[in-house]
């Protein structure tokens, strides 16, 4: 039997039950999940950063969903929902949300304290500096958050295929179900792992920048701290 069978057969590659369809609902599913966790928990990790209150929330977010058994949160939201595509979503957000929040949140405590000093100093008001300091210097833990999340969206969304009917998960699902099933559950399998690795390296690359970035926010950072220390009370003094 030949492994690859499936996956190099050209009738694979076209049809509603083709590889690019079923790529595309794939990516509809993670997508969409990825982007309501951001929506969800990147507000709420700055707020709690920023404001150093509700770390205990974030604490019981994370280890509640490393308890959480995925399977079963997949049929909870089947069950008070129904199958289909939105309930596949809200339990993939739901999984994503936390790394998300807690890399946000720890981001913002680690940021540097001389640059958030001296943006206090320099009278900025807190919404300045989340946008111009905590929040640049948080950046390289962020987009790890998402990086986590997103690989983890990307393959719980193989299962929720049991949900949604669609996917890259249905390969290996209808391959189970066929003796002769292995090349259409191998295509599955290394469609989605090639899809991880691509969305890994993506969002490996955006976190390099956002370091490189930050790296190169030191000399502001500096000038900052330097300006609010030398302001004309300082000048004033020294005459």
């Amino acid at each position: 039997m030949n492994l690859f069978e499936h996956l190099l057969n050209p009738a694979s590659w076209s049809g509603p039950e083709g590889i690019p369809a079923r790529l595309v609902e794939h990516l509809l599913y993670s997508g969409a999940s990825l982007a309501l966790a951001i929506l969800i928990a990147l507000p709420l990790g700055i707020l709690i950063g920023h404001t150093r209150r509700g770390n205990v929330l974030v604490a019981g977010l994370a280890n509640a969903t490393r308890a959480l058994p995925t399977l079963g949160l997949l049929v909870l939201v089947v069950l008070l929902l129904g199958t289909g595509a939105i309930p596949v979503i809200l339990a993939l957000t739901v999984l994503a949300i936390p790394p998300i929040l807690n890399a946000t949140v720890v981001g913002f405590r680690t940021a540097d304290p001389d640059a958030v000093l001296a943006a206090a100093a320099m009278g900025m008001t807190g919404g300045q500096q989340v946008a111009k300091v905590e929040l640049p210097l948080a950046s390289p833990l962020i987009i790890s958050g998402i990086r986590s999340a997103a690989l983890q969206v990307i393959a719980t969304a193989t299962v929720a295929a049991m949900a949604a009917s669609g996917g890259l998960g249905r390969y290996v699902l209808d391959g189970q179900k066929r003796a002769d099933g292995y090349p259409e559950m191998i295509t599955g399998a290394l469609l989605v792992m090639v899809l991880a690795l691509l969305a890994d390296l993506l969002l490996g690359g955006l976190a390099l920048m956002a370091q490189r970035r930050t790296t190169g926010r030191r000399k502001v950072r500096t000038d900052l701290f330097d300006e609010a220390n030398t302001g004309p009370d300082s000048e004033g003094a020294s005459a």
